[in-house]
C-alpha cells in the first residue's frame, strides 16, 4: 500500500526579519505557518536554539528553542547545531508527524567562515524506516561540491540503499549545478518544476529543494503573498511524495 507524504523545506532566517531598529520578531507567525502546512515532515534551516541578545531585545522571544516552539501538537522536534556564534547557536531541525527512531549530525564545514552540518533523522512511516537528511550548504560553489561528496560518504555509511531517503534544505545552488552530483548518489528532484524561493519579496532563485531516493515525486508548490515575504527571506517549498 502506498503512502502519501507532504514534505516541506523552509529556511526561517532565525525567526527574525529586518535590520537594525526595524528588526522584528517573526517566530510566532512562523509557528502559525508551520501548523498550516499540515505536513508529515518539516525540514528547517537557520533555526535558533538560543540567542542571548535576541532574548533581551524581544520580550516575546520563546523560552524554548525555536524547533520545539514551532512543532505543532503531536510532532517530534529534532534539532542539531551547525554554528556557534558570540550570542548563541543555530542549526537544522526536523519536525516529524511520524515516530522518530534515531537522529544524528555530521559536520560538513568547508572552511572556518561557514559552519555547516547535516541533520540525519530516521522516522518510521507505516512500519517502514524512512531517512531524512536536512542540509544547508555553503555560499561558494566549490564548497558545495565538496559538501555533496561528504554527503555521499555519509549516506554510504549511514543509510542502506534499500531504505527510502529524502534530502531537503537550502542548497544555495542558484546555478543549478548540483543536480548531476546528486543524481550520481541516486537522488532526484523535480527536474521539470522550477520554483523560485529566494528572495521572498521577489523570488528569482530556486535555492530550496527536495531530493529523493526510493520515493515517487508527485508535486511541488511555493506559496506567495505579502504575509510569506514578511516571515523570512526564503519562501517554503511544499512537496508531495509517495512511498510505495
Amino acid at each position: 500500500m502506498s503512502v502519501s507524504l507532504r514534505v516541506v523545506t523552509y529556511n526561517i532566517h532565525k525567526g527574525v526579519q529586518g535590520l537594525g531598529p526595524a528588526r522584528r520578531l517573526e517566530i510566532h507567525n512562523l509557528q502559525l505557518a508551520v501548523e498550516q502546512f499540515d505536513a508529515d515532515l518539516v525540514c528547517l534551516q537557520e533555526v535558533r536554539r538560543v540567542h542571548r541578545q535576541m532574548q533581551q531585545r524581544f520580550e516575546r522571544w520563546p523560552s524554548a528553542g525555536q524547533a520545539s516552539y514551532l512543532a505543532p501538537e503531536g510532532y517530534e522536534a529534532i534539532y542539531r547545531t551547525n554554528a556557534y556564534t558570540r550570542h548563541g547557536e543555530h542549526g537544522n531541525a526536523l519536525l516529524s508527524r511520524w515516530p522518530v527512531l534515531r537522529a544524528g549530525h555530521q559536520d560538513v564545514s568547508d572552511h572556518p567562515f561557514e559552519q555547516r552540518g547535516l541533520l540525519h533523522v530516521q522516522v518510521l512511516v507505516e512500519e517502514r524506516p524512512v531517512h531524512v537528511v536536512v542540509v544547508h550548504l555553503g555560499l561558494i560553489h566549490a564548497s558545495r561540491e565538496r559538501q555533496i561528496i561528504r554527503l555521499g560518504q555519509f549516506l554510504a555509511r549511514e543509510v542502506p540503499e534499500v531504505e527510502p531517503l529524502i534530502v531537503a534544505g537550502d542548497f544555495n545552488d542558484w546555478g543549478v549545478r548540483l543536480h548531476r552530483p546528486m543524481a550520481a548518489l541516486g537522488l532526484h528532484t523535480f527536474d521539470d518544476i522550477r520554483l523560485a524561493t529566494f528572495p521572498s519579496r521577489l523570488p528569482v532563485l530556486h535555492l530550496d529543494r527536495v531530493y529523493v531516493r526510493g520515493l515517487r515525486l508527485l508535486n511541488a508548490q511555493v506559496p506567495n503573498g505579502r504575509i510569506w515575504s514578511r516571515m523570512s527571506d526564503h519562501l517554503p517549498l511544499i512537496t508531495e511524495l509517495e512511498l510505495a
